[in-house]
């Protein structure tokens, strides 16, 4: 198999074949990322001989797989016609296969109109998950993530209109010390209007050779404490006025949690605030000085 540095996958896509058709990402430019450090070039798309080989080795790996899940930062940015061909070759090696799914972000859905989302949704592009972060508009900027919230809005609810199922990740602590709740109640004005199967949390973990670590120590930003940050996550829980499927479970957060809102809506509110009685601050950035991978 051809795989370039470290490969990311969702928690939820552990069951997933996979398989590279992109390694690093189009944007390198959030500052609290170093995800794709190790990979020598910015990004590029793999050759259709490697992507048959893999498809070849995966067949007789897999010969069941029914979803495949295409690695990279966000290889939904590849034009409709391209991931269209990906997903033929795959479904000629691959017989059983029902789905195809990836990372994208929000950049990578604008170009493209409804028809040729659904074209994409016939082809099997569905679950593909979209690290949005937030809906705070001054964390997406300070953070340059090259959308606003308006854009999320735009841009889903193109996916819903195409019948294109999406999941979210969000990223605890992105707003910073002292805006942890207005960050969560801003990005409840936005997930609310839309349809996510999923809104996974990961909490914010400051890595040294970030660029966001170089504006801490130049006093341009401060990280929420751990406490605030299960205050912020607590926030988001009690919000959440659709149905869909919360997990906390990446190795960013200390606990994990997952549940199905609003169902569990009071057992994980338990579970968050038991958190905040049982471990001290101290304790929980013991912990995330400790960590040694997402």
């Amino acid at each position: 198999m051809h795989f370039t540095g470290t490969i990311w996958r969702p928690p939820y896509e552990a069951w997933s074949a996979l398989l590279q058709v992109t390694a690093g990402c189009t944007h390198h430019q959030c500052k609290f990322c170093t995800l794709y450090d190790d990979v020598p070039f910015k990004f590029r798309m793999s050759q259709e001989s490697e992507i048959v080989e893999d498809m070849l080795e995966l067949s007789q790996l897999i010969p069941g797989a029914t979803r495949l899940f295409l690695t990279g930062a966000n290889p939904f940015v590849l034009s409709s016609k391209k991931l269209r061909r990906i997903a033929f070759l795959a479904k000629q090696h691959l017989p059983r296969l029902k789905t195809l799914g990836c990372f994208a972000r929000i950049t990578d859905i604008a170009p493209k109109g409804i028809e040729e989302l659904k074209q994409l949704r016939s082809a099997g592009y569905n679950g593909i998950t979209i690290g949005v972060e937030t809906g705070d508009d001054d964390a997406l900027a300070f953070m340059r993530k090259g959308y606003a919230s308006a854009d999320i809005l735009e841009q889903c609810r193109k996916l819903d209109e195409a019948a294109i199922d999406y999941n979210f990740f969000y990223l605890t602590g992105i707003s910073g010390k002292g805006n942890g709740v207005r960050g969560a109640e801003r990005t409840l004005a936005i997930f609310n209007q839309l349809q996510p199967k999923i809104v996974g949390a990961s909490m914010l973990t400051v890595c040294a050779k970030s660029e966001l670590y170089a504006e801490i120590q130049n006093g341009n930003w401060a990280e929420e404490s751990e406490t605030e940050k299960y205050r912020e996550l607590r926030t988001l829980v009690e919000g959440f006025a659709i149905p869909t499927h919360f997990a906390a479970l990446g190795a960013s957060n200390a606990v994990q949690l997952h549940g199905n809102l609003p169902h569990d809506r009071a057992e994980l509110i338990s579970e968050i605030d038991g958190i905040l009685r049982k471990f001290s601050e101290e304790e929980l950035s013991q912990y995330r000085k400790n960590l040694r991978h997402l």
